[in-house]
């Protein structure tokens, strides 16, 4: 089901809890958030729907990938770049990594570790921020 997209900086800033497949429905309802905002967003954390869980999504081409308990296991060549966010306003100046390995879980809770690069790991950083906690 569609939500809404959380606005509170003071939800936004704190660091996500591990999913349980019980959290499965948190899944579906960021798939569908993130198609109905699909003409300014390419990633989604659960935090910006006001679900304070460790899942992300984010859109890989005409795919939109699901990631559970995602952690960034290593990174490599870092840049600067200008990111906004849908639970922002505006632009902001951030240090981010052109290639990254993330260990995760997809939804049927199998584990993988997978390797990223250029514009997805920057997506991906961005959302497993939000699970930090950290807003740019």
């Amino acid at each position: 089901m569609i939500q809404p997209i959380n606005y509170d900086t003071k939800s936004l800033s704190q660091k996500a809890e591990l999913a349980t497949k019980a959290d499965l429905n948190v899944v579906t309802d960021l798939l569908d958030t993130l198609k109905a905002n699909s003409d300014n967003c390419v990633g989604m954390a659960a935090n910006m729907i006001g679900v304070n869980k460790r899942i992300i999504v984010f859109s890989m081409g005409m795919m939109n990938v699901p990631m559970i308990n995602p952690s960034i296991i290593s990174k490599s060549q870092e840049y600067t770049t200008s990111e906004g966010c849908l639970s922002l306003s505006g632009q902001r100046q951030t240090k981010r990594y052109k290639n990254i390995t993330v260990k995760y879980l997809d939804s049927n809770f199998q584990e993988h570790t997978q390797e990223f690069s250029d514009f997805i790991a920057q997506i991906i950083q961005h959302e497993v921020d939000h699970c930090e906690g950290v807003l740019i």
